[in-house]
């Protein structure tokens, strides 16, 4: 197999879009939408990927800091394909092998698709592969027209296409291979002799023709694959098929998936076998679920680690958190980032954390806020408890000890700590620290005034 460099080209707006953000950063299952078609060249073996920059340059390049394979190329002025690629080939010098050419606003494209168009490409010795779909209704494509031994005479746009042209239904995707000799001797032979000055790529296939060079064509099975993403209606589309793909690879791993069509999985998550994933689900990126889990309808999850065999319960939202084994969260409870919950943690409905780190078998079973906290084994939380942590300046952090009951309606007023095996009363705000096998008890003296609502009737 020959060497192989990947040029992707992203420098365009998007205008399409309607937006701000520049096209290729638009996410998509988890990821910006030009992710997708660079780790799909670097499956199919890319050792180097130039990225073709313009529009917010320094954000497309964020967005891949730290890759040692990637280098990029600006094109200041967006003059067309073959412009582009022009600009690309500096960051190729001394390169030899084989170049494959794409754009940055294809996430539906395979690896495997990739290579099969690679290996097809190099054991033909072709100047120029380019891959192709068949398309039902193949208005705005550039047409493949093909001679009569198979191979590609030339692409003829929709707009040049003669009536028997505009009849082909083989369409050019814009991806192509090329051979990396030909492709630094050529592309300055390109002109923009057009309507709309601008250098456009296929030429060179026109001058591969003239030279006598092999030019080959390569039809993908699928013509999603090959889709662009120009407008909000195709970026929603994307994204319906690479969730799809997403699913479908875990259900064949051994999880539940019971409506795929209503569950939104990013790239990147990893579910163990047997867990259940209920519809209206959205699981984001980073985020690891271990076996025989129960995830409820309508649970979103983000950047968390959960063990095994936890539940979920309904409408809970989950971010940035670290759950033990046997865990039940919700239902309709938020677990904000920071929190970690041992192994037989109970998370009930209505209970907000942030922050905290709760030991085995504790328990805060409904209407309650902790944040800031440290909370040891086996404690009970009551109803309605509140860690005060905030002064209005600073946060401050409460600390409870193992075997503690908190009863209902508790204000823990920060800094502060609880002794293990301590009870706090019913009603109790916290001020200073409770000593351990305490009884902590604040409360104002009822009185009862009787017969008062009678005087005060009409």
């Amino acid at each position: 197999m020959d060497s192989l460099a990947a040029i992707v080209l992203a420098a365009g707006k998007g205008t399409r879009m309607k937006s701000s953000l520049i096209k290729v950063l638009h996410p998509v299952a988890g990821l910006p939408m030009i992710a997708w078609p660079v780790a799909a060249t670097r499956d199919a073996g890319s050792e180097t990927i130039v990225l073709v920059i313009g529009h917010q340059a320094n954000a497309v390049q964020g967005a891949f800091r730290g890759a040692a394979d990637i280098r990029c190329a600006m094109q200041e002025e967006q003059l067309g394909t073959g412009h582009a690629v022009a600009c690309a080939l500096d960051a190729l010098a001394g390169f030899r092998g084989t170049v494959l050419i794409l754009c940055g606003d294809t996430p539906l494209l395979r690896s495997e698709t990739l290579k099969t168009m690679l290996t097809y490409h190099q054991e033909n010795r072709a100047a120029i592969t380019v891959l192709t779909a068949l398309m039902d209704d193949p208005y705005g494509y550039g047409r493949i027209v093909r001679n009569s031994s198979g191979g590609v005479s030339r692409i003829v746009e929709q707009k040049d296409a003669d009536t028997g042209e505009q009849e082909i239904r083989e369409i050019n995707s814009g991806i192509y291979c090329m051979d990396s000799a030909f492709l630094f001797d050529n592309i300055k032979g390109i002109g923009n002799d057009n309507a709309q000055g601008e250098y456009y790529l296929t030429d060179l296939l026109a001058i591969a023709v003239r030279k006598g060079l092999t030019c080959l064509a390569l039809q993908t099975a699928d013509a999603d694959e090959i889709m662009g993403v120009n407008d909000r209606v195709q970026l929603a589309r994307a994204g319906r098929v690479l969730r799809g793909r997403i699913n479908r690879d875990h259900m064949l791993n051994g999880v539940t998936i019971i409506d795929p069509d209503n569950t939104y999985i990013d790239h990147g998550v990893t579910i163990g076998a047997d867990t259940v994933i209920h519809a209206g689900c959205r699981i984001g990126e980073a985020t690891v679920i271990g076996s025989c889990c129960d995830i409820e309808q309508n649970v979103s999850i983000t950047g968390c680690r959960i063990g095994d065999d936890c539940h979920i319960k309904a409408s809970s939202v989950l971010e940035d958190s670290e759950l033990g084994e046997d865990v039940a969260v919700g239902p309709m409870a938020h677990l904000r980032p920071g929190t970690i919950l041992g192994n037989k943690v109970k998370i009930g409905n209505f209970v907000e954390t942030k922050k905290i780190v709760m030991g085995y078998g504790s328990k805060a079973s409904h209407l309650t806020y902790l944040g800031d906290a440290e909370i040891g084994r086996n404690v009970n939380i009551g109803c309605g408890t509140i860690t005060c942590n905030y002064d209005g300046i600073n946060k401050h952090r409460t600390v409870i000890g193992d075997d503690v009951f908190i009863g209902s309606d508790v204000q823990l007023v920060a800094p502060v700590s609880v002794g293990r095996n301590s009870l706090v009363a019913a009603g109790t705000t916290v001020t200073i620290d409770v000593p351990p096998d305490s009884l902590a008890l604040s409360r104002v003296p009822q009185i009862n005034k009787e017969g008062w609502r009678l005087k005060k009737k009409p």
